[in-house]
Order: structure tokens, then sequence, then C-alpha cells
């Protein structure tokens, strides 16, 4: 299905990425800054999933800079309407995700990812209450 969203990087590298950079990165993500690991299931296999991701976490939600475009996982967690994600050191449910085109990002998103939201969307999620 061919998507709106603009993909930043070749799709050599988002090969690349997901073969040898993701299982090097996986282990390490949700205890760095800036990073997290989206849990999510294959829409059409069931099969769990993991992916690192850049991720901003700010005033209960999570946002993540779409510059892959609308990958697999981005597809996932909104046929589910659901995820779980490890972000700085704790776990999270997420909930509502969502799209932000680009350009719409307002004061309600952190200052870097409204920086890039300027060219590229936003996958918006919010935190569960009580995690």
């Amino acid at each position: 299905m061919p998507t709106t969203e603009p993909n930043m990087f070749p799709a050599w590298l988002d090969r690349l990425q997901v073969r040898y950079m993701n299982p090097v990165v996986r282990p390490l993500a949700p205890y760095l800054p800036g990073f997290a690991v989206i849990e999510h299931r294959g829409r059409k296999s069931g099969r769990a999933y993991s992916t690192p991701v850049n991720a901003f976490r700010f005033d209960g939600s999570l946002y993540v800079v779409m510059g892959h475009g609308r990958t697999d996982w981005i597809k996932n967690v909104l046929a589910a309407g659901e995820a779980a994600t490890s972000h700085a050191f704790r776990q999270y449910k997420l909930v509502n995700p969502r799209i932000v085109g680009r350009g719409e990002a307002g004061p309600e998103v952190p200052f870097p990812a409204r920086i890039a939201a300027r060219r590229l969307p936003l996958f918006v999620a919010d935190i569960a209450s009580g995690e």
C-alpha cells in the first residue's frame, strides 16, 4: 500500500538497519536517552515483535518521528490500537496511537520532535493512565 509519508532514508539503509543495526540496539534502547523499544504484534501473523525507535516522552504521550515512513511496526500498532514500550528503565502501555501530519505539531509536542515534524509526520501514542 503506497503511503504519503516521506522516507528520509533510502530503501537499502532501511534494510541494513532492520537486519544488522536493530539487533544490536534493541537490548540497549530501553536504557539509552532518546530511545525506546516498541513491543507489538503482527497484523496478519500475530507474531510478537520488538522494534527499537528514537522516542520522546512528554506530557503523558510518546512521540516518534517517522523518518522511515509508515513502517510495519507503525501499521501494526495502529491496527491493534495499543502496544507496550520500554523507555527510560520503565515499561508503559501505549493506547490511542495516531499519526500527526507534518507541519501539524503544536506546543504539546516536545521541542526536538516539533522541529523534525516540520518535514516529517509523527507517530504519537498516549501512555495509559496509572503507568
